[in-house]
């Protein structure tokens, strides 16, 4: 055989396998950028979950810090969440069974003022209108979590010796997230998230005391 000729052959088969390595050595790159890119993807969303259930969990004290400030109401304004089933209605936002505006009327005039004042600072808080954006040219509350509703009930048959107002009161707050688990137990908002499973709630409970005179 002619050296020349085999030394061409050798030279080609060289050159062909380090083409061929690179392709592969691309390939692999190409997958690992993938991998990294979901990641990335999953990281932000878990950032956004952690982020939407803190601002939930503060949501939700501020409620009830409301709730404290508004005895004298608290029993027949707070409470008006009258279907735990469904879990309406519900204040935040919007939706056919939304509360409406508050129209307090259980006490004094300066009361029921306040109460209204309260629950509907905190509609405009659950909705996020603290802060807005242009979107395509529509205006967008974008100062809060994701589709936010609270409900608050009240249980008449934990009262203490029958005495009206001292039952357990149970305040949830729910909200859109962005994948999917088990739907909560909780009923607020129910219906309204397109999957139950995309439904997210936190809920606290709490007992006001009524002082008697003797």
């Amino acid at each position: 055989m002619d050296v020349s000729m085999n030394y061409s052959y050798r030279l080609s088969a060289a050159k062909g396998f380090s083409m061929m390595e690179i392709l592969i050595t691309m390939i692999i790159i190409m997958v690992g950028l993938l991998g990294i890119v979901a990641l990335q993807a999953k990281a932000v969303q878990a950032e956004l979950e952690s982020y939407q259930r803190s601002q939930a969990l503060i949501m939700l004290d501020d409620i009830v810090d409301r709730m404290n400030v508004n005895r004298q109401t608290v029993r027949n304004c707070f409470a008006f969440t009258t279907d735990t089933t469904e879990g309406t209605p519900f204040i935040g936002a919007a939706g056919t069974d939304h509360l409406g505006t508050p129209s307090c009327a259980a006490s004094t005039s300066n009361y029921n003022t306040l109460a209204d004042n309260a629950l509907t600072e905190l509609d405009n808080l659950l909705k996020g209108t603290q802060e807005a954006i242009d979107v395509d040219g529509e205006t967008q509350n974008a100062g809060g979590i994701v589709d936010a509703r609270a409900c608050i009930s009240y249980d008449s048959s934990t009262e203490l010796g029958g005495i009206s107002g001292t039952g357990l009161y149970t305040v949830v707050l729910s909200w859109q997230a962005m994948s999917e688990l088990i739907a909560p137990v909780a009923s607020c908002g129910n219906g309204l998230y397109g999957t139950e499973a995309r439904r997210r709630a936190v809920s606290t409970t709490l007992r006001f005391a009524v002082l008697r005179g003797s």
